[in-house]
């Protein structure tokens, strides 16, 4: 658990200075925000799983491919979007954040990068995912295509572009088709070549959560993002709606595997951690209900959506695994 000084305090400059190759390497690193990168990997890992259970095998270099892909979109994403709420002026004005979590990276505010080196770095990023896409056309046949470009599209519509999905209140959705529906869908069609109504359902969870993660994150930033023009769900719908969203989506992941495990798609035991989640989204809903007023609450609610979601995500690929080799 991190002390309160660290959830409020910006990242120094003076640890992520100097020019060889392992502090710059170090550096991009942090700007990419690794910490929500079980966001892009854990999905993949479901979507395998699942497809491999399908299949009977597993295609090694699809899987792997497909992981540096939804990987590099993801951090491409989370660099694009600094660059996007810095001109937005979001998070020079976010006083209220609790890094690392909330309010970006703070490389470009701290002056670490500069929103052009930034920029070039998410360009990057997006640029590898899209080498790493067109290997899987290659492999694959063209249906990968509407897999990546919706990715890529969803990940930088996110941030910027005349209509930036986060600032208008859909940046949930958004999250959820990006990090859970494409991914874990994706993934098993790589290792199956099938794309079916179970496999969509399998996905819907571990959407939910992600966006849960996202939801629960823009509580701090409320102030910030009303001021900037930002209408963020919890902007729109103030801390009790949000509260009431966040359960919603909790309950959403627990009701399509009750229904997964009813349809015999998932062992009747499949459901059991996730009502465990559903309890530890209950303490985290209380928090939101109290927003940043009592920040050490805030925070350890944001620490438990991450962790009701890598539990979660790392359950269902579990499962998958098991009816995978039974």
């Amino acid at each position: 658990m991190p002390s309160e000084a660290a959830r409020v305090a910006d990242p120094q400059p003076s640890e992520f200075a100097g020019e060889s190759a392992g502090q710059v390497a170090r550096r991009l690193f942090h700007a990419c925000r690794p910490k929500f990168f079980p966001a892009s990997v854990l999905p993949v890992l479901a979507g395998t799983a699942w497809g491999v259970q399908a299949a009977g095998s597993l295609d090694v270099l699809a899987f792997l491919l497909a992981l540096v892909a939804t990987v590099c979109v993801h951090a491409g994403a989370n660099v694009i979007n600094d660059v996007g709420d810095e001109s937005g002026g979001t998070d020079r004005q976010n006083t209220d954040r609790i890094y690392p979590y909330t309010g970006g990276s703070r490389f470009i505010q701290t002056g670490i990068m500069d929103a052009s080196a930034m920029a070039r770095l998410g360009t990057s990023l997006l640029a590898v995912a899209a080498i790493a896409g067109l290997l899987l056309i290659l492999m694959k046949g063209t249906v990968v295509l509407a897999f990546g470009l919706a990715g890529v599209l969803l990940a930088v519509l996110y941030s910027i572009g005349p209509v930036r999905l986060a600032s208008v209140g859909v940046g949930e959705t958004a999250i959820f088709i990006a990090f859970g529906v494409l991914p874990v869908t994706g993934a098993a069609w790589l290792q199956s070549g099938q794309l079916d109504v179970s496999s969509l359902i399998f996905s819907v969870p571990i959407g939910a959560w992600v966006a849960a993660i996202l939801l629960i994150n823009e509580v701090p930033d409320i102030a910030a993002d009303s001021a900037t023009g930002k209408r963020t769900l919890p902007v729109r719908f103030g801390l009790g709606g949000t509260a009431l969203i966040y359960i919603a989506l909790n309950l959403a992941a627990l009701a399509a595997v009750v229904q997964l495990a009813m349809t015999g798609a998932l062992p009747l035991l499949a459901p059991l951690l996730p009502v465990g989640l559903v309890l530890l989204a209950a303490k985290a809903s209380a928090a939101i209900r109290r927003g940043i007023a009592d920040r050490d609450a805030m925070t350890k609610a944001i620490e438990s959506t991450l962790a009701i979601h890598t539990l979660g995500s790392i359950w269902l690929t579990g499962v998958a695994i098991y009816l995978a080799i039974r």
